[in-house]
């Protein structure tokens, strides 16, 4: 770390997005950020499995106290499938076992099971994943031989279309709500179409606005850690709740709200989430602001240090 990069560690805070290379996990992610920025303070958005690559959201410094306001609650995923095999993870990182039945399906037949798994539906997430069982993650019981059953919950696949038919392989596009399951998915399929499957790759393109435009490398971070000018791929605080209306504070507002003082709300309509950013004359996001109706003031939710 150069002596720039020292004298901005204490003040950095913002969203940092990552195209996850496959192999690695989140946390390994986390940590090659935390060894080349020197900040302990990261934390992330929303887990991809070590097979999947693409957008990863990093929370840096004290913006992680804002991971309860990004909205990421929509994902795109590109995705392959294998047909004619299953696995005991939904994906290729398990135990690949054919089922015997040779996937002779043809295109239409492929894009007419998958118009069954659109819209809300209800499925089971692989005991391979990180959901908890009885306080212990759910991968950690299956990898210990333990017999569970992750209880069914609804999703919704807002679109699901095939891109590319190439047996035993399909290609396609998936848009659906935070947690989802595309392994689920694909090993669904596979049994509604009778032969099997399994997820052969993934890529997520986009968690809620954030993207792949704005992602950078691992190659890229590394090389800017070394210049030290890594936090020019900060996304501000500010910028990453665009979603929420503003509350321009001037000097003595500012002070209140920074004190833990409410705000009078003026005339101003409130917003339908009741939330709104505080926001400096320098254009600095002062607080989390929540409207209380009774008293039509503004009260400070969540305050950040000058």
């Amino acid at each position: 770390m150069n002596e720039e990069s020292k004298k901005y560690k204490n003040t950095i805070s913002g969203v940092l997005v990552v195209d996850k290379p496959p192999g690695m996990t989140s946390h390994d992610v986390v940590q090659v950020v935390r060894r080349g920025t020197g900040i302990r303070r990261i934390g992330h958005i929303g887990t991809l499995d070590p097979r999947a690559s693409g957008v990863l959201v990093l929370l840096v410094g004290p913006a992680v106290r804002l991971s309860e306001y990004l909205v990421t609650d929509t994902k795109r995923y590109e995705a392959q499938i294998t047909f004619g095999a299953v696995s005991d993870t939904f994906d290729a990182d398990g135990t690949v076992t054919t089922t015997g039945v040779e996937p002779v399906i043809d295109e239409e037949t492929v894009e007419a099971a998958i118009r069954k798994f659109t819209g809300e539906i209800v499925q089971r997430p692989p005991n391979y994943s990180a959901l908890k069982i009885k306080g212990k993650k759910a991968y950690e019981r299956a990898r210990a031989g333990e017999a569970f059953e992750i209880p069914e919950r609804k999703v919704t696949v807002y679109s699901f279309d095939l891109v590319e038919f190439d047996p035993p392989d399909i290609s396609v596009e998936v848009y659906c709500s935070s947690g989802t399951y595309i392994r689920s998915l694909a090993h669904d399929l596979g049994a509604a179409l009778g032969c099997g499957a399994y997820l052969s790759e993934l890529r997520r393109t986009k968690s809620g606005r954030f993207s792949l435009r704005q992602a950078a490398t691992l190659e890229e971070l590394k090389a800017s850690f070394d210049n030290g000018d890594w936090y020019h791929f900060l996304i501000p605080a500010i910028e990453a709740l665009d979603d929420f209306p503003e509350v321009i504070l001037d000097i003595e507002t500012e002070n209140d709200v920074r004190s833990g003082k409410r705000i009078p709300a003026g005339d101003a309509e409130p917003p339908e989430s009741g939330l709104a950013k505080g926001v400096s004359l320098q254009g600095e996001l002062v607080a989390i602001l929540a409207y209380d109706a009774a008293s039509n003031d503004w009260k400070p939710k969540k305050v950040f240090i000058n």
